[in-house]
C-alpha cells in the first residue's frame, strides 16, 4: 500500500462519518511532513451552511494547527474532486499537492469541468494526482445517493 492509499484510506474513514451523520459522504485529511495534521468531513446540513465542505473545514483545522494560513508543504487528500470553492481554498491556501479518489462530473474544478488549482493564472498551483483507491470513493457516493433515491421514493408512495 503506497503512502496515498493509507491516507486517502482515512479520507475514506471520515467520508463515512458524513455518511453517518445524513451527509454527502467527502472525507478529507490534510498531510504535511508524512504527519496528518488535519481531517474533514462534509457537515453542510449539520451547520446549515453551504461553506462547510470537507476540504474546507479540514483547511481550516490545519491553519489552526500549524498557526498560519500558508499551507506549504502540505498535500490534501479528498474522496471526491473539489468543487470550484474548495478548488479556489487549495490555490488561497498555499497547498501544494491536491490528490483526489474520484472525479466529479458536475462540480469537479481539478481536471473535470475546468482546473483551476494548475491554472497558471493564478500565484500558486497544486500538483494533482487523481484516482487514488477511487472504486472505494465513488461506491461511498453511488450507495449514499441510491440510498437516498429509494428512501424519497418510498415516501412518496405513502
Amino acid at each position: 500500500m503506497t503512502d496515498d492509499e493509507r491516507f486517502m484510506g482515512l479520507a475514506i474513514a471520515e467520508a463515512e462519518k458524513a455518511e453517518a451523520t445524513g451527509e454527502v459522504p467527502i472525507g478529507a485529511v490534510i498531510v504535511k511532513d508524512g504527519e496528518v495534521i488535519a481531517t474533514g468531513y462534509n457537515r453542510r446540513e449539520e451547520l446549515q451552511e453551504s461553506t462547510a465542505h470537507a476540504e474546507c473545514l479540514a483547511i481550516q483545522a490545519a491553519s489552526r494547527k500549524l498557526g498560519t494560513w500558508r499551507l506549504s508543504g502540505c498535500t490534501l487528500y479528498v474522496t471526491l474532486e473539489p468543487c470550484p470553492m474548495c478548488a479556489g481554498a487549495v490555490i488561497l491556501s498555499r497547498i501544494d499537492r491536491l490528490v483526489y479518489g474520484t472525479p466529479d462530473p458536475k462540480a469537479g474544478c481539478a481536471g473535470t469541468l475546468m482546473n483551476l488549482v494548475t491554472d497558471d493564472r493564478f500565484n500558486h498551483r497544486a500538483q494533482v494526482e487523481n484516482g487514488v483507491l477511487r472504486d472505494q470513493c465513488a461506491h461511498l457516493l453511488t450507495h449514499f445517493f441510491r440510498q437516498l433515491r429509494e428512501q424519497k421514493k418510498r415516501l412518496s408512495e405513502k
